[in-house]
């Protein structure tokens, strides 16, 4: 599956073509390498999304080309989700 349907698909993302856009700015690392919409996922996969000032990591557990809302959480397990630091200003503003 696409990257970006299985983002779509898992509501990790809520749109496809968002899904696209985060993946061109290279904001998407699958097992360590920065990802292109187009690049096929598999089970086991481990994806680093980074949304603004916050990085989720998530392992892939299932594949399926559509879902419903309540079996999303059953398609990926979240590892880690971390806060990134905003850089203070040298200021003090």
């Amino acid at each position: 599956m696409r990257l970006d349907k299985f983002l779509k698909v898992s509501r990790l993302i809520k749109r496809r073509t968002v899904a696209k856009d985060v993946s061109d700015q290279g904001r998407v690392l699958l097992n360590d390498k920065e990802a292109k919409p187009s690049t096929v996922v598999k089970i086991g996969d481990v994806l680093d999304i980074q949304f603004g000032q916050r990085t989720l990591t998530v392992r892939i557990e299932r594949l399926t080309e559509s879902t419903r809302k309540e079996d999303t959480l059953g398609l990926y397990t979240v590892l880690k989700e971390e806060a990134r630091k905003r850089e203070e200003d040298p200021f003090g503003l």
